[in-house]
């Protein structure tokens, strides 16, 4: 049996085939989840907005047209979710600073190498979170969710050339983040 390519199963959701979302869901869920408790750490805010891509996936799949890649079209919609929560929450009163996050959980006790390790991503964890919404969100895009420049540079109606300066400038941000708090210890 041949699979379908991304694509072809969004066109097949968008002529009515509603079974196809969830094998995109299967393919895409967890990314975005991941995409999204790097953001909150949340897990159930991450679900949640998770839940509110696929609805809009459904809203709005009269819109997409299947010339660009269907991952571009999803992080758009996830993107303007979490967009969308931020204002709603803000409205509401709720504290939307996303840097007055739960520090993780102290570590077992674990051989040398591993503990550094994890302390080292601990570190940078928190480097991330210190970093504004727009570069904490570009960065997880290009490094951890592997969408090329191109397609963020459709997402946000820029240049390619434009992304790569702005990633360029957050990852810089982010070693002078990094640097500062291992300079004063990883509990900052």
């Amino acid at each position: 049996m041949e699979q379908l390519t991304d694509n072809a199963l969004m066109l097949q959701v968008k002529e009515g085939n509603l079974d196809k979302l969830g094998l995109l869901f299967q393919r895409y869920g967890k990314s975005l989840y991941g995409f999204y408790f790097r953001i909150t750490r949340n897990a159930a805010l991450s679900e949640d907005l998770v839940q509110d891509v696929f609805e809009r996936v459904l809203k709005y799949k009269h819109t997409f047209r299947g010339d660009g890649k269907f991952s571009t079209w999803l992080y758009h919609l996830a993107r303007n979710v979490l967009a969308d929560h931020l204002k709603k929450t803000k409205r509401a009163g709720v504290s939307t600073d996303l840097d007055e996050q739960d520090t993780l959980p102290e570590l077992a006790v674990a051989p040398e190498e591993a503990l550094q390790k994890e302390e080292h991503l601990q570190l940078m964890e928190q480097a991330l979170d210190h970093l504004s919404h727009e570069k904490k969100e570009l960065l997880l895009l290009t490094k951890l969710q592997g969408l090329k420049y191109k397609d963020i540079a459709t997402m946000q109606g820029c240049t390619e050339t434009n992304v790569k300066v702005k990633v360029l400038r957050a990852i810089n941000d982010l070693r002078e983040v990094f640097t500062k708090l291992q300079a004063k210890g990883i509990n900052i």
